[in-house]
């Protein structure tokens, strides 16, 4: 897939409705895919080799998000930043704006803003832009 020049984001709602909660940051797309790739919802995303599937592949639903994502990006369109956690295991979870996160690695986004709750803001430095 093409590469993509960096996106203008903006912040989800959802934070700006408690923005004393969270803290945006750039995360290195690969460091935090290679931890998804642990995650229960990881194989709706990968094939069993960790590498992106084609669209076409996708849920519908998925496919749709992928298609109206990349859109919005030809668009010059704003994206939401997505809302990143930790998973019971230690990996990187991708919650609100899962779509969004997805594309733009599969698209080959390098760097992506993202929020992460304050309280995780140690535990995510690991995948801070260097």
């Amino acid at each position: 897939m093409s590469v993509i020049n960096r996106p203008n984001f903006v912040d989800f709602q959802g934070v700006s409705n408690a923005p004393e909660r969270y803290v945006s940051m750039d995360v290195d797309t690969k460091k935090v895919l290679e931890s998804w790739k642990k995650s229960l919802f990881s194989f709706e995303w990968l094939d069993g080799d960790g590498n992106f599937k084609d669209v076409s592949a996708l849920k519908p639903i998925d496919a749709q998000r992928f298609n109206e994502v990349h859109e919005a990006l030809k668009a010059g369109k704003p994206l939401e930043k997505p809302v990143l956690g930790l998973g019971v295991m230690d990996n990187v979870e991708i919650g609100v704006g899962r779509e969004i996160f997805l594309t733009l690695a599969a698209l080959g986004v390098g760097v992506i803003s993202v929020h992460i709750l304050r309280s995780h803001e140690k535990d995510f430095q690991a995948y801070r832009l260097k």
